[in-house]
């Protein structure tokens, strides 16, 4: 896979990420009237201008151990997250300011060695967040670039790499889906194609589940023709997807992207993160405004975890 895609992926997601951070859990009234045209300062969690969030460390955290071990070892993986909650590794600042409650809890499960890391997630209805989503495109890129195709048996890994800190059968099913969309991007398909497409194999794979219901939304052919006022972008993890698909499919760059994104409202960097992640592939790292990736903390880096990345598939 050309380097390029692997650097699409990143800096879109860290940008996006880095975005909405400073307006986490604002409300779409606030930002309305304040909208996120640029990177800022301060904030929700006094960082300054492009500072990226749990959701990008995390990302290179997995990239990190697929470089060195040179395949998914998940409980390499899990030792690097350790490493940034614990020690704050892999942070833009060197600060770990941002965890979900249900990943600080599967972290510290596999730092006491109670469970195999693929049993550390907690499988509870109610922790659904969107902990795995945000970071899946490690897996989801390192499958499609050794196999060329997210299939059944990539699903499984997909679900396995969720379950390290988020083991519903929910979140499992949007890392799914968000996966087998991103294949469709991979594949040169356009963003309504890849959305149709990637609909069409979930329904495939996930149909007979009744959990698939709650993606319902996802399945009309009309999905992005919802108003802007009935997609939510709270930390749940099927709206955070709807929320992401939708902006892809309702922007044509990746700067409307971004700014549609974090412009929701509620988890602002999540949601800019994931929506950025597939924009970055689509649209290419040079389309992110310059301006941004000026502002973005250890631009050089991501660059170089990119190449690094790309070299092992």
């Amino acid at each position: 896979m050309d380097a390029k895609v692997i650097k699409g992926m990143l800096l879109g997601l860290a940008t996006g990420d880095a975005l909405g951070v400073p307006v986490e859990f604002e409300s779409r009234y606030i930002l309305k009237n304040d909208p996120v045209m640029n990177m800022r300062s301060y904030g929700s969690w006094n960082q300054p201008a492009g500072t990226w969030s749990d959701d990008t460390s995390l990302t290179i955290a997995a990239m990190d151990s697929i470089i060195r071990c040179k395949e998914i070892d998940y409980r390499d993986i899990m030792g690097n997250f350790w490493k940034w909650y614990d020690r704050g590794a892999f942070t833009a600042t060197g600060e770990r300011f941002d965890v979900g409650n249900t990943t600080r809890s599967a972290i510290v499960r596999f730092s006491r060695k109670l469970l195999s890391p693929v049993k550390c997630g907690a499988t509870e209805k109610n922790s659904n967040g969107n902990g795995s989503l945000m970071r899946i495109l490690p897996a989801t890129l390192y499958l499609f670039g050794k196999r060329g195709k997210i299939g059944e048996d990539e699903l499984k890994v997909i679900h396995e790499f969720s379950a390290l800190t988020h083991g519903h059968i929910i979140s499992k099913m949007a890392c799914g889906i968000y996966s087998l969309i991103t294949a469709q991007i991979l594949n040169g398909k356009n963003i309504s194609e890849a959305f149709a497409l990637g609909m069409i194999e979930a329904k495939k794979f996930y149909g007979a589940d009744s959990a698939f219901e709650n993606f319902s939304r996802l399945c009309d052919e009309n999905f992005a023709a919802i108003p802007e006022e009935k997609i939510s972008a709270s930390g749940y993890v099927v709206d955070t997807l709807e929320a992401a698909l939708w902006c892809l499919l309702n922007s044509n760059s990746y700067r409307l992207l971004a700014i549609k994104a974090v412009n929701l409202g509620e988890d602002t960097d999540t949601v800019g993160a994931v929506a950025g992640g597939l924009a970055g592939i689509y649209y290419g790292a040079e389309s992110i405004p310059a301006e941004w990736l000026a502002t973005l903390k250890r631009r050089d880096y991501l660059e170089k975890l990119s190449e690094d990345f790309a070299a092992v598939l």
